[in-house]
């Protein structure tokens, strides 16, 4: 009786810390990637949950979702993206937008930014990074900050489509191109703050970037309370001071 009795004990202490090594999969898009390490790692301080993530393209997140990936939430880097996966039934409740995102120019060359975005007719410029616009909201607004300024005709040879914002910043930051749009919250991050030289594009270039974040119907089935912890997070004091640390506004 009494081995039954410490037996059970060791079952009830050890149950609570089993639940709390659960873990859910974060999806979101490639702006985020950098924020999203250090929003995790506050998380599962403070609840004990892990947080696995997977970093793309906000369409090719989404297409991956639409054809059943087993994700718990999504951060997408627009609206568009998760309020179609709301309207087609694959969240329970409508995207609210976490934060909103700034674009800007990059390059690892000594090129004289105080120029502004006319820098892009350089001739010494030949290859512009940009995301590519059908998949990542980030390249969309830069084809609309060309347009704004006259650019996009003049400069569509030179420009090089990358998969995501994070294969931009590949092109950018190894010289494969001379210069690129990017978000802002990329070269504010600890392991690329420092490298090169970056400026903003003017906010009325281009559409605001408000970006939306949505538990996913297979979270609500599987991981319920651990996803709506990490989504109500999101909004926290904590996590705002992480997304104002890398450039992001808050809404």
């Amino acid at each position: 009786m009494k081995n039954k009795i410490i037996a059970i004990v060791v079952i009830l202490l050890i149950y609570p810390l089993a639940a709390m090594a659960s873990e859910i999969t974060v999806v979101g898009a490639a702006n985020v990637q950098f924020t999203l390490d250090e929003l995790k790692a506050e998380f599962t301080k403070e609840t004990g949950i892990d947080v696995k993530t997977v970093i793309g393209s906000s369409g090719k997140l989404s297409a991956q979702i639409e054809n059943g990936a087993p994700f718990d939430v999504f951060l997408s880097a627009d609206m568009k993206y998760p309020s179609k996966l709301y309207t087609e039934g694959f969240s329970l409740r409508s995207p609210k937008v976490y934060a909103k995102g700034t674009l800007i120019l990059w390059t690892m060359k000594n090129f004289d930014l105080r120029k502004g975005i006319n820098i892009l007719s350089d001739p010494k410029i030949q290859k512009i990074a940009i995301a590519n616009p059908d998949l990542a909201p980030y390249g969309r607004q830069a084809i609309n900050a060309l347009k704004y300024y006259k650019l996009y005709e003049p400069l569509q040879k030179e420009l090089v489509t990358a998969e995501s914002i994070s294969q931009a910043n590949e092109f950018i930051s190894t010289g494969a191109a001379d210069i690129g749009f990017t978000a802002k919250s990329v070269v504010l991050a600890p392991s690329m703050k420092d490298k090169g030289q970056w400026i903003e594009v003017d906010s009325k270039a281009y559409e605001p970037i408000a970006q939306g974040v949505i538990v996913l119907k297979y979270g609500d089935d599987h991981h319920s309370k651990e996803a709506h912890e990490f989504y109500d997070f999101l909004f926290s004091v904590p996590a705002k001071e992480i997304f104002k640390k890398y450039g992001y506004q808050l809404p």
